[in-house]
């Protein structure tokens, strides 16, 4: 019951995230917006791997947290050497 409303909670607060990454009005609000998604996805997989005993699930959040932290920096050094105009 508990993970329930705590996986409610941070699906809720992905919404809000998600908000700011779509209506961000420049490349670095929706940066943000990606990275903050990008935790709170990271962070269910976690929660479904420890209530839902499943291991797979716990490497599939560290590998989605690699691919997620190269992808971030890439489009940061995208969006600074001006490609995103």
């Amino acid at each position: 019951m508990t993970a329930h409303l705590v996986g409610i909670g941070i699906i809720g607060s992905l919404l809000i995230v998600l908000y700011r990454f779509i209506a961000g009005p420049t490349v670095w609000d929706r940066l943000l917006g990606l990275h903050a998604a990008s935790s709170r996805i990271i962070l269910l997989l976690v929660i479904f791997s420890v209530f839902g005993e499943s291991d797979l699930s716990l490497d599939v959040a560290f590998i989605y947290t690699a691919v997620s932290f190269l992808g971030i920096v890439v489009v940061a050094k995208f969006a600074e050497r001006g490609g995103a105009e």
